[in-house]
């Protein structure tokens, strides 16, 4: 490919990939890949949309794509990590992401989790009211952790309910409508001047921008009376959470953050007076469009007149897709085994994952070129959660992840960013260390 004036596109940049890893055979049968430019290109924009606001800390939601070099690569960008669980907390800190770099969320933290964190340095967001006690007995006199709460605003549902945590009954945050939990709060903080900090994420996936700007609003109001009530800026800081949704239905991104910065300020405009420092907590919006996973077509057969094209990408790899497929929709491209596109007329196809029940789709009669054994098919926009989540359903092996670049000339370079799950290792999973414990039948 000769060297143009015009920069590569992220659909040129995925096909030159695409191209190259059939070439290689690295999606033999399956790999999952991330385009480190697009990347890249989505924490420019995240940086440069929020820049009104002055002082943020950006993380990325482990929980979304939490291979290790990726959370590296996106710390060398200034980028840090909001962690759920000891396993995030563990991959981030062996990615160089320690300390004030992380913010601990859960609502389930353990003893021993808010220790850690503490040592640390590590921020964190309580869930609850029993957790602010819990905090009690581990906070020394000046907490080098930034420490605050993460509130329900009670905002409502998105189109996903899911994924909307800032329902009447969400099991996320303190409800700051139920009764009496407002005067509670600010007792709370009254009674804590190491608490500085409030949290808010009202979902992800199916709420709009203007629904999250609502959950920010009332926490901003919580933080102006509890300050009032202090008589000093006692909550510093903000914790927007993430959630910006994704378009999967086009190669668009969908909201953008700049559009989403600019409903903030036009619900609340105070935000960008200073007064407060921010975090940001994105990760579907961040990572989803830079990645796909590439499957080989193993069979195809006809079954009451339908096609089907069995493949090696199901729910082990697509829980979400296979099981809600009217939330979780995915583009579906089909391609030769050359990496070509295939040209055709359309016919519509179920392409079906290895896993052994029958809803194991992750399309359902998609109109497609004509798939045949060997062809590949590429499943868009999984750069979030496809490649992490895995579903150990059929003992199948998580798959091969790669990151890759392209130069302006159309070279393509990948790294490993994970090695395909060996049989050893899925047996020791399955508990071989422990063959002739049990007594004789």
């Amino acid at each position: 490919m000769t060297t143009t004036s015009a920069p590569l596109t992220r659909t040129d940049r995925r096909l030159l990939a695409l191209a190259a890893a059939a070439d290689r055979r690295l999606a033999d049968p399956m790999a999952g890949f991330v385009d480190l430019a697009g990347v890249r290109e989505a924490v420019e924009e995240l940086t440069e949309a929020f820049a009104p606001l002055g002082r943020v800390q950006h993380t990325v939601a482990a929980k979304a794509c939490g291979l290790a070099p990726l959370l590296r690569f996106l710390g060398d960008l200034g980028i840090d990590a909001e962690v759920a669980s000891p396993g995030e907390t563990a991959v981030a800190e062996a990615a160089g992401l320690r300390g004030p770099r992380l913010v601990l969320d859960s609502p389930a933290k353990t003893t021993a989790e808010l220790a850690h964190a503490l040592a640390e340095g590590t921020a964190v967001n309580a869930d609850s009211f029993q957790e602010l006690a819990r905090l009690d007995r581990l906070v020394g006199a000046t907490p080098e952790s930034v420490l605050g709460v993460r509130i329900n605003p009670q905002v409502g549902a998105g189109r996903i309910g899911d994924t909307s945590t800032a329902t009447t009954g969400s099991k996320f945050g303190i409800p700051l409508r139920d009764h009496g939990n407002r005067g509670l709060l600010l007792e709370s903080f009254a009674h804590r001047p190491w608490l500085t900090r409030l949290h808010v994420h009202v979902g992800s996936q199916g709420c709009p921008p203007e629904l999250m700007a609502e959950g920010v609003a009332a926490v901003h109001e919580l933080a102006e009376e509890i300050n009032a009530e202090a008589g000093y800026r006692q909550v510093t800081s903000l914790d927007l959470g993430g959630g910006l949704p994704v378009d999967f239905t086009s190669d668009e991104p969908g909201p953008t953050y700049a559009g989403y910065v600019a409903t903030l300020l036009d619900r609340v405009p105070a935000l960008a007076d200073g007064r407060y420092a921010f975090v940001t907590e994105f990760g579907r919006s961040l990572l989803a469009k830079s990645g796909f996973l590439v499957s080989a077509v193993e069979y195809t057969k006809v079954a009451g007149g339908r096609h089907i094209a069995v493949t090696h990408a199901g729910g082990q790899v697509a829980a979400r897709t296979v099981l809600q497929p009217e939330h979780w929709p995915l583009r579906i491209g089909a391609f030769d085994a050359t990496g070509t596109p295939k040209t055709g007329p359309e016919v519509p196809q179920d392409i079906a994952g290895p896993l052994c029940f029958a809803g194991d789709l992750l399309a359902r009669q998609r109109p497609l070129p004509l798939l045949e054994p060997g062809d590949l098919v590429v499943a868009h926009d999984t750069g979030a959660y496809y490649f992490g989540a895995h579903y150990a359903y059929n003992t199948l092996p998580r798959p091969a992840v790669y990151g890759f670049t392209v130069s302006p000339s159309g070279d393509v370079a990948f790294t490993p960013l994970r090695r395909a799950q060996t049989l050893a290792e899925l047996v020791a999973d399955a508990g071989g260390e422990f063959l002739g414990a049990l007594p004789e039948a």
